[in-house]
């Protein structure tokens, strides 16, 4: 769509945008939903003063939210098999194994292993934190630490996993728009990953030393062991997910053919009645134990429904953003006055990190650097390999850090820990692009093109 705004105009929606949401957010501590509900208003009166139709502007809205349709039906999935594996005993297993084999001393540097290597091994940070990342936020919670900090660092080590495997949806989006073989990006990757890993787990091992469990805490763990009735069955679903990402099976199917096979094995002790009514409302433990009902209460299509909704709003905030040219028009400008090769990896990071926090989408905030910057990154003789890790290092992983974006949303959700509370402590995320802002200013690891 041609933009009929205007550069000026552009600029000042796009201030304001910024200016209305972190006030709603960061001020006054609001949820998302509101602040972004308020912009996608305002932006659609402005866009019909300067001529655009209504039609023009609805058709942008539903084509932004279009493109996460899939994340969207993916929720509700993830959100009626956590309800599942807590119900058939998953997730009680994995935290009451947890319990026995960690102690706090090692805690953080073990649960970012964890979640490192399934992240790795399944190719996605959001089963990876719906599964083992609910189990392990239960165990460090219980154990006293501070819940923001087990996230972030549970959270660091799904993204790791997410953005270093071939499995990854990431991983694949941003190799196709660099257009580079998949391996070789994945390589070329670990010139930024490696470092950030290896930072964020050092600081984790240095964080472990500085907690002591209290005899409080203790108290609390033994009194919940004995409640939490570990199964054999956890096998079962645990690998199922392991063999559905070795055979490369799309998340939804993967999920789909787990909650076949947990329903099963909840069916033959329950009723088709309650059955259906763990898949919308989730599950809620008959014990009156108020730490285990704090716990395992949750799961079920509704419990989504908050982030859903918050996540709708932000696809149709950056579809208007990206489909009545508002970005492009502030952004092409820019661009052709970049001529160094340091200048243009860090215009595509801040690109990146700024659609982030603009349009909330985190495939589209790793399309809009990408296209933006192709051809710069081809006028200054360096690879598109540099370009797939640059997009990568900022498109991708910072997703996680905004409180209305797809990723950084359902963290929250599921982890039960607010965005700005655990963003701090996901070092991962955070130390990503400042690896590649290293690179672009040592030229270490910053792949030339070949001639």
């Amino acid at each position: 769509m041609t933009n009929k705004l205007g550069t000026k105009l552009s600029v000042i929606l796009l201030l304001a945008t910024v200016v209305i949401l972190a006030t709603g957010v960061i001020g006054f501590g609001l949820m998302p939903i509101a602040p972004i509900l308020v912009v996608v208003g305002m932006i659609m009166i402005v866009a019909r003063t300067q001529g655009v139709s209504w039609r023009d502007s609805q058709q942008a809205l539903i084509k932004g939210i279009e493109s996460g349709l899939t994340p969207l039906f993916l929720f509700l999935l993830i959100g009626v098999l956590i309800a599942l594996w807590l119900a058939t005993g998953v997730i009680p297993t994995m935290i009451w194994v947890g319990f026995k084999l960690l102690t706090q001393t090692f805690f953080l540097p073990t649960a970012f292993l964890t979640t490192s290597i399934v992240g790795a091994l399944i190719g996605s940070a959001f089963t990876t934190l719906s599964t083992v990342g609910v189990s392990l936020m239960g165990v460090g919670t219980l154990m006293g630490m501070n819940p923001a900090l087990v996230a972030g660092i549970v959270l660091s080590g799904a993204i790791f996993g997410d953005k270093s495997s071939p499995l990854s949806d990431s991983t694949n989006l941003a190799s196709a728009i660099s257009e580079t073989d998949l391996f070789a990006h994945i390589k070329n990757l670990m010139w930024t990953t490696v470092p950030a890993w290896g930072l964020t787990f050092l600081v984790s091992v240095v964080l472990s030393f500085g907690h002591h469990t209290t005899a409080h805490a203790t108290q609390k763990i033994a009194a919940l062991l004995p409640l939490l009735q570990p199964t054999l069955w956890a096998v079962v679903p645990l690998g199922l997910l392991v063999i559905t990402a070795w055979f490369k099976i799309p998340a939804i199917p993967a999920l789909m053919l787990n909650i076949i096979v947990s329903s099963a094995a909840f069916l033959t002790q329950h009723s088709i009645t309650v059955w259906a009514n763990l898949l919308v409302k989730g599950f809620k433990t008959t014990s009156h134990n108020p730490t285990l009902m704090a716990l395992l209460n949750r799961g079920g299509m509704s419990a989504m429904m908050d982030t859903i909704m918050m996540i709708m709003l932000a696809l149709a905030l950056g579809g208007l953003l990206s489909g009545l040219g508002i970005l492009n028009t502030v952004m092409a400008p820019i661009v052709a006055h970049l001529r160094s090769q340091r200048a243009i990896v860090l215009a595509t990071l801040l690109t990146g990190i700024s659609a982030n926090f603009l349009v909330g989408e985190q495939y589209l905030s790793t399309i809009l650097p990408g296209q933006l910057f192709k051809e710069s990154f081809k006028t200054v003789k360096l690879s598109p390999l540099a370009l797939g890790r640059t997009i990568e290092d900022s498109g991708t992983v910072m997703n996680y850090l905004v409180p209305w974006g797809v990723a950084g949303a359902f963290a929250a959700q599921t982890l039960g820990v607010p965005v700005v509370q655990f963003a701090p402590y996901t070092l991962f995320a955070l130390l990503s692009p400042i690896m590649s802002i290293l690179s672009a200013i040592t030229g270490i690891g910053l792949k030339q093109r070949e001639l």
